[in-house]
């Protein structure tokens, strides 16, 4: 062994001082630095503005409504993705894992069911817009919060229940079934046909139910702006244009942000799912798409929350520590 070989092997480090331990990859340097406080407030806000909705709907009992509660259903799974967020960046940062299989197999887990509960919900949410804007004065007789938590606690068992039973057939339920190439490893190797099927489940059934439902939204939205454009009348132009331009702009703007961030934040996952072989969840193509599917959660609260009135308001009750000086009823 010549000196260079000598100092190259002198300098590999190892996540555990034994002969199984995997290397120790570590990125450090001044890009690494700023991304990873990028992605350290991602997840604050994430954490933060998902805190909100729940705090916010749950406080206050006129918030209870059947699509609020989609809201907060979905906020409690951006919630779970944001907690899982910091792990992300501690592999991104360090390639060893240090907590076990145990916590490497509830990390997929967690991890999995966020995501799949988030899209659950969205479309969820697609249903509910579709059904209040198509019938709106039979939509309180057929939309009920019995109702809706019913489909909740369903769309919550379906999301567990599909992530058991992917990583059962994965080989990655039970801590024992882990396959790892050495101690310290943590990754997802995800079977040929199941990238098919998953798919299949987590993108295209709900991405075409989305872009179906979204569109009827539209098309209803602008056939009830001619309504009311037909209504007005007898109105002043200045009026009537008003009310026309507000209607459709709104809708256009809500459904576009909404279609728009699903789809080019998802989009890249499911293609790179198909075209790259041998893909694992620790390689540099899985994690950009991962952080990816992560921002979804980010973006989730603004588009669903922030638009609404009754989130600003409580967040500021929220923000400036008034809320439990209100009772739960009242709210303005």
């Amino acid at each position: 062994m010549n000196i260079t070989e000598y100092q190259q092997h002198m300098t590999v480090e190892y996540c555990f001082p034994d002969n199984n331990s995997c290397r120790k990859e570590v990125r450090t340097g001044p890009g690494n630095i700023i991304l990873f406080i990028f992605l350290f407030c991602i997840s604050v806000c994430t954490v933060f503005l998902n805190f909100l909705v729940i705090l916010s709907i749950s406080h206050f009992k006129q918030l209870h409504t059947p699509t609020n509660l989609l809201i907060l259903s979905l906020a409690v799974a951006d919630l779970l993705m944001g907690f899982v967020m910091p792990v992300n960046t501690m592999q991104l940062r360090d390639s060893c894992w240090y907590l076990g299989k145990m916590a490497c197999t509830v990390f997929f887990v967690i991890n999995w069911i966020s995501a799949s509960a988030s899209v659950c919900y969205m479309v969820l949410i697609a249903v509910d817009r579709y059904i209040a804007i198509s019938d709106p004065l039979l939509y309180s007789t057929k939309v009920t919060v019995c109702k809706m938590s019913l489909f909740i606690i369903l769309g919550w068992s379906f999301s567990l229940l599909y992530i058991l039973i992917f990583l059962y057939f994965n080989d990655h339920l039970l801590p024992s079934q882990i396959l790892s190439r050495c101690h310290g490893e943590c990754i997802l190797i995800v079977k040929s046909s199941w990238v098919t099927i998953d798919l299949v489940i987590s993108f295209i059934c709900p991405c075409s139910v989305i872009l179906i439902l979204y569109s009827i939204i539209f098309t209803l939205a602008r056939r009830q702006a001619k309504a009311v454009r037909s209504v007005l009348n007898a109105t002043s132009n200045r009026h009537r244009d008003k009310v026309s331009k507000s209607s459709n702009s709104k809708a256009a703007k809500t459904l576009g942000i909404v279609v728009c961030v699903y789809l080019a934040l998802w989009i890249p996952s499911s293609l790179c799912s198909l075209f790259v072989e041998n893909m694992t969840s620790l390689s540099l193509v899985s994690t950009v798409l991962t952080w990816l599917i992560s921002i979804n959660s980010s973006v989730n609260p603004l588009i669903y929350a922030i638009f609404y009135p009754w989130f600003r308001a409580s967040a500021k009750y929220i923000v400036t520590c008034r809320l439990f000086k209100l009772s739960p009823s009242t709210f303005h």
